[in-house]
């Protein structure tokens, strides 16, 4: 007997559900999701950042001072659309899910998380607090930490919900240390489990992420250039990951949306009248804002020189 067609709520789900178990920067920073808001490209959005309060000295003549609890909006373009589509067949489309999640939608919806934890690790171009150019401690050593963390504590950040994000060679030096090599990996999903270095390293959660980026080949380099993988500690704040929902096509027989903590995806299967082949696409709607440079430093080697 052959299966029912996959649906595009069947698959949104499981898109959702990969999307959210392969992304590794997307799940450290501020997420912000609406789905009441249906959104476009080019849109801007406001999103609030938490209330700031200041402890009083209590006066018993005076009484207690009312402070007002005011959040501050911060406007953020969703200047960020990803989108990944292909053709199926309507064997294709008979697959079970978990069949056809191997095969076609796994892959789809990791180029996907790729592109986002990339977009999301374009806030280190706002960060100037920099460690691990010199010193006992370089970038290449996890004790570096200890040196981000100093800065984080003089900003006043909050000592919990930090995290770093390293590349795949930091990582690699890393792991050389005695103190690593003992850490217990930990994490929500399968993508941080993954990557993790260890948890409370120094005060940080530190991570792995193959999409921190490269530095240019040595005689491809000019000046300013980094020579190193630029690595980023930073508390949760730092940063936003802002993503809203995309409208659905007229009709929406063959479309749907999910959405979960702070992700959605949309999926529309439709006719290609120029290739006649059903396609699958899959998109989200998303935009990247730093809040407080403050509150991230870079671990990196020195700049060419």
């Amino acid at each position: 007997m052959a299966n029912t067609l996959l649906t595009p709520s069947v698959i949104a789900e499981a898109a959702l559900a990969t999307l959210y178990e392969t992304t590794v920067a997307a799940q450290l920073v501020h997420r912000d999701y609406d789905s009441e808001f249906v959104a476009r490209v080019g849109d801007t959005v406001t999103i609030r950042k938490p209330a700031v309060f200041v402890a009083d000295e209590f006066d018993e003549a005076n009484g207690i001072n009312v402070q007002n609890a005011t959040e501050t909006g911060v406007p953020v373009a969703l200047n960020h659309w990803a989108d990944t589509s292909f053709a199926v067949t309507s064997k294709d489309l008979a697959l079970k899910i978990e069949n056809f999640r191997e095969q076609l939608l796994d892959p789809a919806m990791e180029s996907i998380s790729q592109k986002i934890d990339r977009d999301v690790l374009t806030f280190r171009n706002d960060v100037t607090q920099v460690v691990g150019t010199s010193g006992t401690w370089t970038y290449d050593k996890p004790e570096s930490l200890v040196d981000a963390g100093v800065l984080l504590d003089l900003a006043k950040v909050p000592a919990s919900q930090r995290r770093a994000i390293v590349g795949p060679r930091t990582r690699g030096e890393w792991l050389k240390n005695d103190l690593l090599k003992r850490a217990d990996a930990s994490g929500s999903t399968a993508a941080l489990r993954e990557g993790s270095i260890g948890s409370g390293l120094w005060g940080f959660d530190a991570y792995m992420s193959q999409n921190i980026g490269q530095p240019k080949a040595t005689g491809a380099q000019v000046t300013g250039d980094p020579t190193t993988e630029v690595n980023v500690a930073f508390h949760r704040t730092a940063v936003a990951l802002v993503t809203r929902q995309l409208e659905l096509p007229m009709g929406a027989a063959n479309a749907a949306i999910a959405n979960y903590k702070g992700f959605g995806i949309r999926v529309v299967i439709g006719y290609d009248q120029a290739k006649k082949k059903d396609v699958v696409s899959l998109d989200i709607l998303y935009g990247v804002k730093t809040l407080d440079a403050n509150r991230a430093v870079l671990i990196k080697g020195p700049n060419k020189a």
